[in-house]
């Protein structure tokens, strides 16, 4: 009779367990730092972003491009999870706007923000006002 009790038990943990292989769906977050001429960091809680770029005080100034973002600017989380950026501006740069400042996994898919540093207004009048 024991073994019998043991053998049901057993077969309902398995017929509520997950099946095997089956995994917790992950969507892509991405993070981009618009071109708005300030620089800064942008980190995720929970962590997995950690994002800079550079500021670019005079653009029409000079024939060199903006420079690219560096660090991790895309992370996967789980469905569902919701992902809060924090932005921290460089010496002489400003957090201007994120859109959005945090934002819940809906798909396994890109699931994007956008983050705004500007310049010092002094140092240069470019920046995307919000």
């Amino acid at each position: 009779m024991v073994l019998a009790a043991t053998a049901l038990a057993a077969t309902a943990a398995l017929s509520t367990a997950a099946p095997v292989g089956a995994q917790t769906q992950q969507g892509q977050v991405v993070v981009w730092i618009h071109d708005s001429f300030g620089g800064g960091t942008v980190t995720s809680q929970p962590a997995g972003i950690n994002c800079h770029v550079v500021a670019f005080l005079n653009p029409y100034e000079s024939e060199e491009g903006r420079p690219g973002q560096t660090g991790t600017c895309s992370a996967s989380f789980p469905v569902g999870t919701t992902v809060t950026f924090i932005a921290t501006p460089d010496p002489g740069s400003y957090f201007n706007y994120a859109d959005p400042p945090s934002l819940t996994v809906g798909s396994p898919g890109y699931n994007t923000a956008g983050i705004y540093f500007c310049p010092d207004p002094e140092a240069s009048p470019y920046c995307w006002y919000y």
